[in-house]
């Protein structure tokens, strides 16, 4: 194989094992299990654990939907600079997101799955041992 071509393989890999740290310190931090950035950004989980690993190269526009559902700075997931660099205190303002547990967002993907009548027997459930609002 050529000189050239070895370099470029070398920084390939460098380049997507710099994105996969990022990207799997981003979701630690906001708290997001792997199905649920892999739900945000329209692909499938078992493709996002390989992205996360460094297997794979995600394409421009999945890096960008990445990009933004982990508040992530483009420049840190492809290792230009240090997430403190890039003032990553920025990106970890206060937001609904970081409140549900994943076991909730589980619990709501799932149920969004279920067929109406399925649904409304859950409700029923939920209604009958949650106490009764204020």
């Amino acid at each position: 194989m050529p000189a050239p071509e070895l370099a470029r393989r070398r920084i390939e890999r460098k380049l997507s094992l710099s994105v996969g740290v990022a990207a799997k310190a981003a979701r630690m931090r906001a708290g997001l299990t792997q199905a649920d950035v892999a739900d945000r950004i329209g692909i499938a989980s078992e493709v996002y654990g390989r992205l996360e690993r460094g297997k794979m190269m995600p394409s421009v526009p999945t890096l960008f939907r990445l990009c933004l559902a982990l508040q992530l700075s483009a420049d840190v997931s492809m290792g230009l600079v240090t997430a403190a660099a890039a003032g990553a205190a920025v990106w970890e303002e206060d937001s609904p997101d970081k409140d549900h547990l994943p076991e909730m967002r589980r619990l709501l993907r799932t149920l969004r799955r279920l067929p109406r009548h399925q649904l409304k027997l859950v409700t029923l459930v939920a209604s009958a041992i949650l106490p009764p609002r204020r």
